[in-house]
């Protein structure tokens, strides 16, 4: 079946997102990693809870602390309370790079890229607890600093990835 085939996942939520998703993709392929990007919007076809599969979550916190629209409903799936600690164990690996923009919270004096990052910083806790294990600490960024953070944390994520992908053969 197709799905089973897709290596690593890459999801993602929002414009700014799309356009990593699809760089990380494009530099997995060149490094001979098997990727593949997809709207968050479509996460049901991954069936993330029944396939062991290795995820990277890219995902933009807009407006008022919110996720993108398109990821609202994958977001919702992970947060329901009714889900077991154990749904992802020995199913998924993941990593989170969270996107937001500090311009948006003009109510506050100073801001970074932990503080305009809730959707993200939220969606990393939640899958550690149903059980996904984290191969690779959540990543941060901020629009305002031009996104500076994401540069070191992509270069950690290919030998994670590698050392991920290598475990699993």
């Amino acid at each position: 079946e197709f799905w089973t085939m897709v290596g690593v996942a890459v999801l993602y939520g929002g414009e700014l997102a799309c356009e990593i998703a699809e760089r990380l993709v494009k530099e997995g392929k060149e490094k001979s990693v098997e990727m593949s990007a997809h709207d968050m919007a479509s996460f049901q076809a991954l069936k993330l809870a029944e396939e062991p599969r290795i995820v990277i979550f890219v995902i933009q916190t807009v407006e008022n602390d919110e996720p993108p629209e398109s990821a609202g409903s994958c977001i919702r799936f992970f947060k329901r309370k009714t889900h077991s600690e154990d749904l992802l164990a020995g199913k998924m690996s993941f990593t989170v790079l969270a996107i937001g923009d500090s311009n948006l919270l003009l109510d506050r004096q100073t801001t970074t890229a932990k503080d305009c990052n809730k959707v993200g910083q939220a969606l990393d806790t939640r899958l550690g607890q149903i059980g996904g294990r984290r191969f690779l600490p959540r990543g941060e960024g901020d629009e305002r600093t031009g996104l500076t953070e994401v540069e070191p944390w992509v270069a950690l994520l290919w030998p994670a990835l590698q050392a991920e992908l290598e475990a699993r053969k």
